[in-house]
């Protein structure tokens, strides 16, 4: 008899065990597709609302140097003209830091690194920016921050309350921070970019051969990039061979009729 109502706990212990792990599977599933539709079905305008909180988070984070800075004077003046791609104004600023990057955000933030600025003269650094402001022109950094908010956990509030917009927390923008560093473009995507960036300099009035100039000093970084870590050699680790990045510029150098 005292084996028998052993038993009977046992295998009802075992039932409600089951039931609930099958409710809190239901539940991450119900929940990760929730995040899924909402990551897809944001618009552009929520896209930049949200890269615009994760933006202001990484400015806060930073050494943000000031307009009267020589830096930013300097950025200033390699950047006049360029004030925005299609409807999406850009602002630019720069992080002091011996790191070596520069990125572009879908809202049109463009933050370039001192690291940078003092490895690339003024041509150089100007075909390093036209790449950036690529892969915003091309939605390539709305992509971007679909998947880094599918793999945050930035969406499951809203999942829950049916909400598209909301305030991130600290702690979304952590996660959201992170999930973006360790999202990489695809190399179809910065091949791309590259194309874009010759064309936009060519608009623009300038002369396209800059962005060349910058995959060369880039090339000649990359030998030293591939025994360093952080952001020197993220710039490298989802790039095409840069001798082929560079024999397409040149390529369409030749079909314009530039000097190099």
């Amino acid at each position: 008899m005292k084996h028998s109502i052993i038993l009977s706990l046992a295998i009802a212990l075992t039932a409600t065990s089951c039931s609930v792990l099958q409710n809190m599977n239901s539940d991450r599933l119900l929940e990760g597709g929730a995040k899924v539709v909402q990551a897809m079905t944001l618009s552009d305008s929520d896209i930049k609302a949200y890269v615009s909180q994760y933006v202001a988070q990484s400015d806060a984070q930073n050494v943000v140097l000031p307009s009267s800075n020589a830096y930013s004077k300097r950025l200033a003046k390699i950047t006049a003209g360029l004030t925005q791609v299609g409807d999406t104004p850009l602002n630019f600023k720069v992080y002091q830091t011996k790191d070596v990057n520069a990125f572009a955000c879908a809202d049109g933030s463009v933050r370039v690194y001192t690291g940078l600025m003092d490895l690339m003269d003024d041509d150089e650094l100007l075909g390093v920016i036209g790449h950036e402001i690529g892969h915003v022109a091309l939605e390539h950094t709305k992509k971007d921050m679909q998947k880094a908010l599918l793999r945050s956990a930035a969406l499951s509030g809203l999942a829950a309350t049916g909400e598209k917009m909301a305030a991130l927390t600290q702690s979304d923008l952590a996660a959201l921070g992170e999930a973006m560093l360790s999202a990489k473009f695809s190399r179809k995507q910065e091949m791309e970019a590259d194309d874009f960036s010759y064309a936009f300099l060519k608009a623009a009035g300038y002369n396209p051969a800059c962005m060349r100039n910058s995959l060369v000093k880039l090339q000649s970084l990359e030998s030293s990039a591939t025994t360093m870590n952080g952001p020197v050699s993220q710039l490298f680790s989802s790039h095409p061979t840069t001798d082929k990045r560079i024999a397409n510029i040149d390529k369409q150098l030749k079909a314009d009729g530039y000097i190099q």
